[in-house]
């Protein structure tokens, strides 16, 4: 019928801590409903996560006590993962703050929140742009972005948005950071 899926089928098609994320998204007690956009919606909250990791140097910096007390209180409310993977998404965008604040110290306590709170869940393990840029053997993508950026300080906006839409339609998105870097993640 078509109504069963492996273990084995999903991994063709998905990261296993995708996988990982979209179990834990459900209280373990309710059933699991698997489908490609429940999957997806995964990989897009787990993207945002380690976006909100990218450019974080990893430290063994304190983490936030308050978090830590929210998430251990979500998880003793017998293992609830999905108010568990709430608190992560809220020091995310506590991190996100303090990154556009240039506040550093508040920067590398609410990264080292967000990886050991992750590091519970068995999440969040990874660096952030191998994560965000997939399995790339791709050379010609830095080539390009390369490109991109020497067109930019020439003022040749029409190359450079060329390169950019030619790149998307690859399925790679450029992220122009306001220090002027360029960083990319497959979509």
């Amino acid at each position: 019928m078509g109504n069963f899926f492996t273990v084995r089928e999903v991994l063709k098609r998905y990261k296993p801590e995708i996988i990982r994320f979209f179990i834990l998204s459900s209280h373990y007690r309710s059933p699991l409903n698997y489908s490609d956009e429940q999957l997806d919606e995964a990989a897009t909250a787990l993207t945002r996560l380690y976006t909100a990791l990218r450019g974080v140097a990893h430290t063994t910096a304190a983490t936030d006590s308050h978090f830590l007390a929210r998430f251990k209180q979500a998880m003793d409310d017998d293992f609830n993962t999905p108010v568990a993977l709430a608190v992560l998404f809220d020091v995310a965008r506590e991190l996100n703050t303090a990154k556009s604040a240039k506040d550093a110290q508040k920067t590398a306590l609410l990264a080292a929140t967000v990886r050991c709170l992750g590091q519970l869940l068995g999440i969040l393990q990874q660096d952030p742009d191998a994560f965000l840029q997939g399995d790339s053997e791709d050379g010609d993508i830095q080539t390009q972005i390369d490109a991109r950026i020497a067109a930019k300080k020439t003022k040749n906006w029409a190359l450079a948005d060329q390169i950019r839409d030619q790149l998307k339609s690859q399925g790679i998105l450029l992220e122009d950071t306001p220090d002027g870097l360029t960083a990319w993640r497959r979509e």
